[in-house]
């Protein structure tokens, strides 16, 4: 086991606290459409994302998103958020780090005119010595919940760095 790490204070200090909390505007249908339109193109996509009669007739009783629709998608200005504290090395040296998967786990679907508020945290770490040299894994998570509190989409994400 090494003695270094690439875990900092910050990181410490940001375990487990939700962050980065930000706010949808209301899902316009049209965006629901365009979205299924583009992610199912050239294909035609299922009735449930564009079509007010058929969508009526089904459980949801109305149009509902697809899973992987993001109500964040069309913000002009990202806001600045405090964030998720980096990794870094012990010299203050950039780590090259890749993407070690995402899990989603869905909840209630999106639907028109819904808010949905995002936030994340930083769950948990490991490091170990590697085929790359001494390397972090990081387990962050995004939550998504609309204006009724009932969870439409969390996602577990490791990330990588060495």
């Amino acid at each position: 086991m090494s003695n270094v790490t690439y875990v900092t204070d910050a990181m410490n200090e940001a375990r487990g606290l939700w962050t980065d909390t930000r706010t949808s505007p209301p899902i316009a249908l049209s965006d629901i459409r365009k979205w299924a339109m583009a992610t199912y193109w050239p294909e035609t996509p299922p009735k449930i994302y564009w079509d007010d009669d058929y969508a009526k007739e089904t459980r949801w009783a109305g149009i509902i998103a697809p899973p992987d629709f993001n109500p964040f998608a069309w913000m002009i200005e990202r806001p600045k958020g405090t964030g998720i504290p980096q990794p870094e090395k012990p010299d203050g040296g950039n780590l090259t780090g890749m993407n070690g998967g995402q899990t989603d786990t869905y909840g209630v679907p999106m639907r028109p005119e819904d808010v949905i508020t995002s936030r994340s945290r930083l769950v948990d770490w490991h490091e170990r010595e590697g085929r790359l040299g001494w390397t972090l894994y990081v387990t962050s998570e995004v939550e998504w919940r609309n204006q009724n509190s009932d969870l439409v989409r969390k996602r577990m994400s490791i990330s990588v760095r060495y």
